[in-house]
């Protein structure tokens, strides 16, 4: 079901997608994977990620990959934001967020899609505007982002 949908999504423009999976690679082999949902074309976009792997997982490559994927739904979705809820109590993806520019909004407690529990989550933001001051006043946190 989950593989039909993503072929779907696929055959979509930028402007009808709901959903847009960027697959990371490692040595030729995929090991996880970052997506946008509840997209508003134009205006807002939700941002995933998640490494499929443990032994891949705090080892900084969520970062780095991040660093090469959020300029693609900036870009390719006309974002003006991004928006991130992770589970508070899950570490490693509080702190990329943060390294990235992203600012803490709130915290509360929600349920933040199908397949998750109720939990207490942080929710980030970056918007477009931060995102393109942090590329050219933090050049080496941003350095490998296409224009």
């Amino acid at each position: 079901m989950w593989v039909e949908k993503l072929k779907l999504e696929y055959r979509k423009t930028y402007l009808q997608k709901e959903f847009y999976y960027i697959i990371w690679l490692l040595d030729n082999q995929p090991i996880g994977h970052s997506n946008v949902n509840n997209i508003k074309f134009g205006k807002s976009a939700t941002l995933h990620l998640h490494l499929w792997n443990n032994d891949k997982r705090k080892s900084g490559l969520g970062l780095e990959f991040l660093r090469l994927t959020i300029p693609y739904f900036f870009k390719n979705l006309c974002l003006r934001k991004l928006i991130c809820e992770p589970y508070s109590k899950n570490i490693a993806p509080n702190r990329t967020f943060k390294k990235l520019g992203f600012k803490l909004v709130r915290t509360y407690e929600t349920i933040p899609g199908w397949i998750n529990f109720k939990q207490i989550v942080n929710r980030y933001e970056l918007t477009n505007t931060e995102f393109e001051n942090i590329k050219t006043v933090h050049n080496k946190v941003y350095s490998q982002f296409p224009s």
